[in-house]
């Protein structure tokens, strides 16, 4: 999950106002047993987030690597999206103390074994198509910049290649048109048809209509992708 610093008031696995996410459903949590088939414990759950956060309110960026050193994830890992999710973080790189207890309740993860008893779990939620769109809209809001109502393009290609590029076959092609493109941003409605496109749209684009309703960025890729040479 890349990190941001801290602004006043995220390859593949291995490739508005404050914004509470809790239209997403998430699915009841099954994974691996308790460890030693133990309760969960929330006073545990709260001294394990004091670990990382000390006195502070919050799990920040520098305190992030250590977590995800002691678990075993790397930070830029997608799997950090999907836990990111679960805890219903609202910006990327912190972990707020009522995040943390309301998602690892949910998760009955009081300390680290517990969660690396969950990443296969965490990671298989990639697989399902409702828990992908979700995580995948989740992004939007959790990524962006809270005193802007887009993404900045720089952000929502590092996201789309954290989210599509292992997935979606004309990703790099997509990325390429990103790159020489006039945009400088990406809003949530271009945001969500990215999705829709990737899942719908054949590899050679003979299925698009041009009079869709799609936004005017994927007209714009789909005119340009049909100009270069085929040979």
């Amino acid at each position: 999950m890349p990190v941001k610093k801290k602004r006043k008031f995220p390859d593949a696995d291995d490739n508005e106002p404050k914004c509470k996410i809790t239209s997403f459903t998430r699915p009841q949590i099954r994974g691996a047993r308790p460890i030693a088939d133990k309760l969960f414990s929330g006073k545990k759950c709260l001294t394990w987030f004091h670990k990382y956060a000390g006195a502070d309110k919050e799990v920040g960026p520098e305190a992030m690597e250590k977590f995800c050193e002691d678990i075993g994830v790397e930070p830029e890992n997608i799997i950090m999206l999907v836990l990111a999710w679960h805890l219903e973080a609202a910006s990327m790189g912190f972990f707020t103390k009522d995040e943390w207890l309301r998602g690892m309740t949910i998760l009955q993860c009081d300390c680290t074994e517990r969660l690396q008893s969950k990443l296969d779990y965490l990671r298989n939620e990639l697989n399902d198509s409702v828990s992908f769109k979700n995580i995948y809209r989740y992004a939007f809001d959790f990524a962006r910049d809270k005193d802007q109502r887009s993404l900045d393009m720089d952000t929502a290609k590092a996201m789309l290649a954290l989210l599509l590029g292992r997935t979606w076959p004309l990703f790099p092609v997509f990325h390429q048109f990103l790159e020489q493109s006039k945009y400088k941003g990406m809003n949530k409605d271009q945001w969500y048809n990215v999705l829709e496109f990737s899942r719908t749209i054949n590899t050679d684009l003979s299925n698009y209509d041009e009079d869709g309703a799609w936004p005017v960025l994927l007209d714009e890729f789909v005119e340009w992708q049909k100009a270069w040479p085929t040979s």
